[in-house]
């Protein structure tokens, strides 16, 4: 029997294969340290070989990607001189080949089918949690919490919010109908359980943010680009203002307060500033893509032995930007910051200039969500992670020609849009 192309490489025809692809390597992500290497396999087996059905088409021109592979290759060439060269080298091609897998992905898959199968994988990884999960210590919060079948309980809460925020966007941005309509009701449904037992401070109040802030950028798009970038940017002055006063009168120590935590985020102060001593060794570029925690190290193993951490493995900063200038120093930093920050305010500028853009609102919204999280959390950086392979999938899109949108949202019900002159 013979498979059409178009049914594993069109992005209006696949949606059955790419939804499962989708699901399945979110599953990967979040458990492929249990299921081992058989698992990250099935991740590749899904991507690679659609290359050979279409290289072209699939690849595309890399030349343009190159701002999006700059942190990768940075990784890779870390490795030379990196006191654990051999751990830094397996780890960068692993990065690179993920985002290989990202950037196939981007091509071939749209934005609805990625929703859909993110509302399956995200639901079946978090009721296997929820059937099979633990509770575990918190070396930071000096609490037992439950992790589900993570490792922590932030992960649990970071599948969590993705569940809610791709609900969210499924039905007030997609408009989606029939089955998926209640598909994405009990992903969300599942989802907020997860997140309110994770017990979280981060991802609660991430989530909480930007699915807001997704549901007040929907009205933007019966304005016209001049007025939506006014009322924006005075959105973004108003907010700015509400958290200055926020933190002048307590609010954000009541907040924390609400989830037991305390101003030193339960232990991250400590370790912020352990890894900015660590980043002076190697300003510059580092001591190498994960060069740093590797058993043996002395600075590595003072810092398990703080946290109690026994297994000597899973552990970071737990802040992005202290840990790539750690591992891949100032240069690397940068190259980050483009790629994320880029990522983000193109996005953005979709969603100001042009007309009735689903795709940019919700990459938007994922990369909003990363940003948040980058200053408290590690999401993007390492390979089989859900964070990266989104933020990759999401930069690679802003490379590709701009399509005619098919969804409409329910604010413009009726209106009539002129497209913007010159696109």
């Amino acid at each position: 029997m013979r498979i059409a192309k178009s049914a594993l490489i069109d992005p209006d025809r696949n949606g059955l294969y790419g939804t499962a692809a989708v699901a399945l390597s979110f599953f990967v992500f979040a458990y492929s340290s249990k299921f081992g290497q058989v698992s990250i396999l099935a991740y590749y087996a899904v991507w690679l070989p659609l290359v050979v059905v279409d290289y072209r088409r699939v690849l595309g021109n890399y030349t343009r990607y190159f701002w999006i592979f700059a942190f990768g290759i940075l990784a890779v060439l870390s490795s030379f001189w990196s006191d654990a060269m051999s751990v830094s080298l397996r780890a960068s091609i692993q990065y690179m080949t993920h985002i290989v897998c990202a950037l196939i992905a981007m091509r071939v898959i749209s934005i609805k089918t990625l929703t859909r199968g993110a509302l399956i994988g995200i639901t079946i990884v978090l009721l296997y949690s929820l059937l099979f999960g633990t509770y575990l210590f918190d070396a930071l919060d000096g609490t037992t919490s439950f992790v589900g079948a993570f490792s922590s309980k932030n992960q649990l809460g970071f599948y969590a919010s993705l569940g809610v925020l791709f609900a969210a966007a499924s039905v007030l941005v997609l408009r989606q109908r029939g089955l998926w309509l209640p598909i994405a009701g009990v992903a969300g449904l599942i989802s907020a359980y997860s997140l309110l037992a994770s017990q979280s401070a981060t991802s609660a109040i991430t989530t909480a943010a930007v699915v807001i802030m997704m549901a007040g950028l929907l009205p933007l798009w019966a304005l016209s680009p001049d007025n939506r970038k006014m009322l924006f940017f005075a959105a973004v002055g108003l907010g700015g203002l509400f958290v200055v006063a926020a933190l002048q009168f307590g609010l954000f120590d009541a907040i924390l307060g609400v989830f037991g935590k305390d101003t030193t985020l339960t232990g991250r102060t400590y370790l912020w500033q352990q890894g900015i001593e660590a980043a002076k060794r190697a300003p510059i570029f580092g001591v190498g893509y994960q060069g740093f925690w590797v058993p043996g190290f002395s600075d590595a193993e003072r810092l398990w032995d703080d946290f109690f951490i026994s297994g000597r493995s899973g552990f970071h900063f737990h802040n992005t930007y202290i840990e790539v200038v750690v591992e891949n120093g100032f240069v690397g930093l940068i190259l980050l910051v483009i790629l994320l920050y880029g990522t983000l305010l193109g996005h953005l500028r979709s969603i100001l200039m042009r007309n009735q853009d689903p795709q940019a609102l919700i990459l938007f919204s994922l990369c909003a969500l990363f940003v948040v999280r980058s200053f408290v959390e590690i999401d993007i950086i390492f390979a089989y992670q859900i964070g990266s392979f989104l933020l990759f999938y999401a930069a690679g899109k802003l490379c590709l020609p701009r399509r005619t949108p098919a969804v409409t949202s329910p604010f413009l019900a009726g209106i009539a849009v002129r497209p913007l002159a010159g696109r």
